[in-house]
């Protein structure tokens, strides 16, 4: 076998790649400081699944469903979307260096995730809080800990 890294990743390989390491840092990570009583901060969890997989690649929700049933035995209690312009966010992307894989998308993918994390704020406004990332790291950090309290 012969690796061809070059090769393009399919949608569905993406998607089971991001569930074996999420899988993994629920049993190895959050779970254990769960259990000894700790808050947990997490960097893109299920809901940025749907918004890239789902919305974005345009993969099923049930394929999403089915994984998060069999894999994600612990849900967020809250999920910030730090929401801002597609052009400011790739501006930012472009200061910190090389672009990431998604990072390369085009706009229309960029638009269909924003989409996709919209669609996840109007269903459950009650978990999913919307942050407005056009304002300074001070603020949005502000208003993380309003909505915490």
């Amino acid at each position: 076998l012969s690796v061809n890294h070059e090769e393009q990743m399919s949608h569905d390989t993406e998607l089971l790649l991001m569930y074996a390491s999420r899988a993994q840092h629920l049993a190895a990570v959050i779970l254990p400081a769960l259990a000894q009583g700790k808050i947990v901060l997490c960097d893109r969890f299920v809901d940025s699944s749907f918004a890239y997989q789902c919305a974005g690649r345009g993969l099923s929700r049930e394929k999403l469903q089915l994984l998060n049933q069999n894999f994600v035995s612990k849900m967020p209690d809250i999920t910030f979307w730090l929401d801002a312009p597609i052009e400011l966010g790739m501006n930012r992307a472009r200061a910190r260096g090389a672009l990431d894989r998604f990072e390369q998308e085009k706009v229309v993918f960029f638009e269909s995730v924003r989409s996709g994390f919209s669609e996840i704020h109007l269903r459950d406004a009650q978990r999913m809080k919307r942050l407005d990332a056009t304002q300074t790291p001070e603020q949005v950090f502000a208003e993380a800990l309003h909505y915490l309290k």
